[in-house]
């Protein structure tokens, strides 16, 4: 079966540049970067190079660039980090700001250090996910006060909606509390994971402290991802047990992992540079979701009416159906979706993202994504089209639901 892949937000297929570029590393440049030797030396020079490019994509030094082994993990070093800044001899109490539409990467972490005594403020949102700069004003007026150091962690753009936050204007919230960011007080970190390589991603010119990433989200390799910190910024490692990546990171490097990330980032950057590329890709999402709600009318496009989505996302929700019963369906035709992130297939929940949006249960329990990549075609889109008129009729017939 050919399938039609519409899952990109889950992960990508890796370029063949990425795949030669892994492939090159097992076979010549198998060595460990640490070693003193001139083959040690050599790859370590590789890896050096990935990180340059790494570096560039997200416009920050390239000291600041510490490798993981995912999105997930730079997540839990971000938050986890943080807390590690407040030592037992320092009063401090850590206060962590971040919405209830994260990925779990973000909120599970959170729940455990809530549980550890932390305090946790989830910002308001609106029915497509949004946070105002005003209620984060609010928040960090309420909370930021002798005694406490405040992280404030907003993802970047949403996995399961592709609505993407204000983050200019988040910044420039922060810019206004100056002394308490020179203090160590106040810290600003996004998860990037599914804007990088899609939109451009400038911590410089925004000023966040720390971002992060996931190689296979943007057609690198899995099992590497970074974590990117602003210039002088120190973060305690939670991986111990040797002094890789300047002591913030131990454990040997995945060096093909991250030659191919290297890669993927060269590769990305001149894309997330045209914006005509970004429209034109934009505008094939947008006449996909045109035509499936024309031709199935009770269609809720999730996350529509936001300023701002990503390109490759489209959430749609088929109220009363239930999504896991589309996905297979669909599967068995041969086009790949997901219901929400990943991580959570196979759950018979509605997605927690759109519960917290405010989106009725009946609609986000019926709630598909389709997600393209850069390799996705106007073919795939249409084929896919078909499909999804066709599958939606029989699903809503076997369930005994009405559908129009």
């Amino acid at each position: 079966m050919a399938w039609i892949y519409l899952d990109g937000n889950a992960t990508t297929a890796p370029a063949d540049a990425v795949i030669e570029a892994v492939a090159e590393v097992h076979r010549s440049l198998w060595a460990n970067p640490s070693s003193v030797h001139r083959f040690g030396q050599m790859v370590r020079r590789e890896v050096e190079l990935a990180r340059e490019k790494v570096a560039h994509l997200v416009k920050v030094s390239t000291a600041g660039v510490v490798f993981t082994s995912g999105g997930t993990e730079a997540n839990n070093l971000a938050l986890g980090s943080a807390a590690a800044r407040i030592t037992a001899s320092d009063k401090r109490r850590l206060v962590v700001v971040t919405t209830p539409v994260e990925h779990a990467a973000i909120r599970e972490p959170a729940a455990v250090l809530k549980e550890a005594g932390c305090e946790v403020v989830l910002l308001p949102v609106d029915i497509n996910g949004l946070i105002t700069p005003g209620a984060l004003q609010h928040v960090l007026e309420a909370v930021l006060h002798e005694g406490q150091m405040v992280l404030v962690s907003v993802q970047w753009a949403n996995n399961e909606t592709g609505v993407i936050q204000p983050m200019a204007d988040l910044a420039g919230i922060f810019r206004g509390h100056e002394a308490a960011r020179r203090r160590g007080d106040l810290l600003f970190h996004s998860d990037a994971t599914q804007a990088v390589g899609k939109i451009p991603v400038d911590m410089q010119e925004l000023e966040i402290d720390m971002l992060t990433l996931s190689a296979h989200k943007f057609h690198g390799p899995k099992g590497v991802g970074a974590i990117c910190l602003r210039r002088g910024l120190r973060i305690a490692a939670l991986n111990r047990g040797g002094p890789q990546e300047r002591g913030r990171r131990g454990g040997t490097e995945n060096v093909p992992g991250i030659v191919g990330m290297g890669v993927a980032a060269e590769m990305a950057e001149p894309f997330v540079a045209d914006g005509a590329a970004r429209r034109r890709l934009a505008a094939m999402r947008n006449d996909f979701e045109t035509t499936i709600c024309r031709a199935l009318p009770s269609t809720v496009v999730n996350g529509g009416s936001a300023p701002q989505r990503l390109w490759n996302t489209s959430n749609l929700g088929f109220p009363r159906l239930e999504a896991e019963a589309i996905l297979i369906a669909l599967s068995e035709v041969g086009v790949c979706a997901s219901a929400g992130a990943a991580c959570s297939s196979g759950s018979l929940e509605p997605s927690p993202v759109l519960l917290a949006a405010g989106i009725p249960e009946a609609v986000a329990h019926g709630s598909v994504r389709f997600s393209f990549s850069r390799f996705t075609t106007k073919d795939d889109l249409d084929n896919a089209t078909d499909a999804i008129r066709r599958v939606i009729p029989k699903v809503s017939k076997a369930m005994c639901v009405p559908w129009e």
